[in-house]
């Protein structure tokens, strides 16, 4: 696997045509690289830019970002799950601020090291925003390079990255003062051409579209037919299903939310109390009497379920309405009305039932 200006110079050239308008690119701002390549892991991209947008209007910058409050960032976070994305970008923002004079590092090496930052958006932030010439290996250029070498390895074996890395290190350690002449970012532009042809042409589910790729005629897969059977990827252990039951308590106008234990699933957010397993009315009447309530009526909610990476939860809920909740709670527990609901960061795992009272307005 020996990656040549052969095939890059097509994939620049194609890639300056044919790039995608997107608002973190070509910004010139290191700052809009490394929020966008956070964003965009497990989160599809038509739905990072408005967020993406959102964001770099509440938090412009660095120092911004390290003294938001944590309330402020799981709610510009919310709906993107996987929040432990979020505090990784304020406590990396606040080492920024503290050791790095609120930028970030210039090389792949120093970037790697920070939180949250692992050698692919490292070199996908040494590369765009720095011109280091660094690879950036994704999924998107894992499958792009397996199908063009025709390689049917698993992509999910940490040597055959480990390759494709090799491979495109090789390039730049060898690259000729010609192409570099003839494309002064080459970094930047080779390694999001990778990226941008597996997202629009290369595709990971249905066909590619090969005809419009710019190595229609040397790709191994396409002249072989073999594109629906690499990559080769692996399966992923079966998720495991937890049956959970979930309580809406509130006292009319305001309703009781939990925060979620500091480690795990979830860690530092603000649920609906819950519970392992499904519970019968009784448990779930001796539960909220056990939190100091007086339970007036009971109904049940519609059953929901979230998929998370690994585990499934499965939910049963019940909207338990109770006498007026004084202030005195637990440690732990908020009260908040319809409109601090409305507004507050719930996880996605909990939409459900907190758009439920706003489809009945």
């Amino acid at each position: 696997m020996i990656f040549t200006p052969l095939q890059a110079r097509p994939l620049i050239i194609w890639y300056q045509t044919h790039k995608r308008d997107l608002p973190w690119r070509d910004t010139g701002d290191p700052y809009d690289v490394w929020i966008s390549e956070i964003m965009l892991q497990q989160t599809r991209v038509e739905f990072v830019k408005d967020r993406f947008l959102q964001f770099r209007k509440e938090l412009p910058d660095i120092p911004a970002l390290a003294d938001c409050s944590d309330e402020k960032l799981m709610k510009l976070w919310e709906g993107m799950g996987y929040y432990s994305r979020a505090r990784n970008l304020k406590k990396c923002a606040q080492i920024l601020c503290d050791n790095y004079q609120a930028s970030l590092p210039k090389t792949a090496e120093e970037l790697a090291a920070l939180p949250g930052i692992g050698p692919y958006t490292a070199g996908a932030i040494a590369s765009i925003a720095y011109g280091q010439p660094v690879p950036a290996v994704d999924g998107n250029v894992l499958r792009v390079i397996a199908r063009y070498f025709e390689d049917d390895r698993d992509i999910r074996d940490a040597a055959v990255k480990a390759d494709v890395t090799a491979s495109i290190q090789q390039f730049y350690d060898s690259c000729s003062e010609e192409l570099m002449n003839e494309f002064p970012d080459l970094p930047s532009l080779l390694n999001q051409a990778l990226m941008e042809l597996g997202a629009i042409v290369c595709v990971p589910n249905g066909q590619p579209k090969c005809t419009e790729c710019p190595w229609n005629g040397t790709c191994g897969a396409c002249l072989h037919q073999k594109t629906d059977q690499i990559p080769y990827r692996s399966a992923l252990k079966q998720r495991r299903i937890e049956q959970r039951t979930i309580l809406v308590i509130l006292d009319g106008s305001r309703f009781l939310l939990h925060k979620r234990p500091d480690k795990g699933l979830l860690a530092g957010l603000y649920e609906f109390p819950g519970y392992d397993g499904y519970r019968s009315r009784k448990e779930v009447l001796d539960a909220v009497r056990k939190l100091g309530l007086s339970p007036v009526r009971i109904k049940q909610l519609p059953d929901s379920r979230h998929i998370f990476s690994h585990i499934e939860w499965h939910m049963k809920a019940y909207e338990i309405l109770t006498d007026n909740i004084d202030q005195n709670l637990p440690e732990g527990y908020v009260l908040l009305n319809k409109k601090e609901l409305r507004s507050f960061a719930v996880p996605s795992a909990f939409h459900t039932y907190k758009d439920w009272y706003f489809l009945q307005e």
